[in-house]
């Protein structure tokens, strides 16, 4: 029997019961980044379940193509261009999306930046603008929209995308990158203490720590090492297009009602060697 055919009836009423932990109709999920890459295939899984999408990027052309692209799905999708390091706009940018769309249940922060030098060449202005993204930004995002939206209702779902960079050091056949493997560190523990504070306020908060998946961010990496990511992945595989769908849905619904504070892996098995 293969394990497609051992799968239960969904349809059946003892297992039908579970599909309402997974629901988002009438949510609204806040997608940093989320016009190309791992936050588009996030927000595809969230519209498909029922959440109502927000977009944000800094290229206004790439999230029309992605609100185009969603819409085509039958996912509601808005959009807003802005630049995570410009802490500036991220108040008001805030203030328009509760305005106009409504309050924000779910917080993805995708959004990063990263750079490879060796440490001892590493720019200082390339360090500071990984860290304003990466950390800098996606503190004051997440303040925000607490303040504005999760804490005055008593709930909410935030989930940071991390990554296997911020779980260990890096491999020496890779590009060094320090500022990146650092901010991801950062958001690794800045998940775990968020999440012990809003434990009792109806918010949980986890992050979901990819391993190498082909983006536009990877793109230089891949093709730097990828025959040595793939001979250090006990999979021996690059990450797909799906693969961070099903995790994304699980920490964004009522299903991961009892799971805060969590950094999850989901790299083919690198973590665990």
């Amino acid at each position: 029997m293969s394990f497609q055919d051992a799968q239960p009836d969904v349809s059946s009423p003892s297992t039908s019961r579970l599909r309402p932990l997974f629901d988002l109709s009438g949510r609204i999920a806040l997608i940093t980044g989320g016009s190309r890459g791992l936050g588009l295939q996030i927000a595809e899984a969230l519209g498909e379940y029922g959440a109502t999408v927000v977009l944000t990027a800094r290229k206004q052309h790439e999230l029309d193509e992605a609100q185009a692209h969603l819409r085509a799905q039958g996912i509601t999708a808005h959009v807003y261009a802005g630049d995570l390091g410009d802490f500036a706009a991220i108040g008001p940018t805030v203030t328009r999306i509760l305005a106009e769309v409504g309050p924000i249940d779910i917080l993805v922060n995708n959004a990063g930046a990263t750079w490879g030098a060796p440490t001892a060449e590493h720019p200082l202005e390339a360090w500071l603008k990984v860290m304003n993204v990466n950390l800098n930004g996606t503190f004051l995002l997440t303040q925000t929209v607490l303040r504005e939206s999760m804490l005055p209702r008593g709930q909410g779902r935030i989930i940071n995308i991390a990554s296997v960079a911020g779980l260990q050091g890096n491999d020496p056949r890779m590009a060094a990158t320090l500022a990146y493997n650092t901010s991801k560190g950062g958001l690794v523990n800045f998940t775990r203490a968020l999440a012990a504070e809003m434990a009792d306020k109806g918010i949980t908060v986890n992050s979901i720590c990819p391993g190498y998946f082909p983006t536009k961010m990877t793109k230089g990496t891949l093709a730097y090492g990828e025959q040595a990511i793939l001979e250090h992945t006990p999979m021996r595989r690059l990450g797909s297009d799906t693969d961070l769908k099903g995790l994304a849905l699980l920490l964004a619904s009522d299903a991961s009602a009892y799971m805060t504070g969590q950094n999850i892996a989901v790299d083919g098995g690198i973590t665990s060697v």
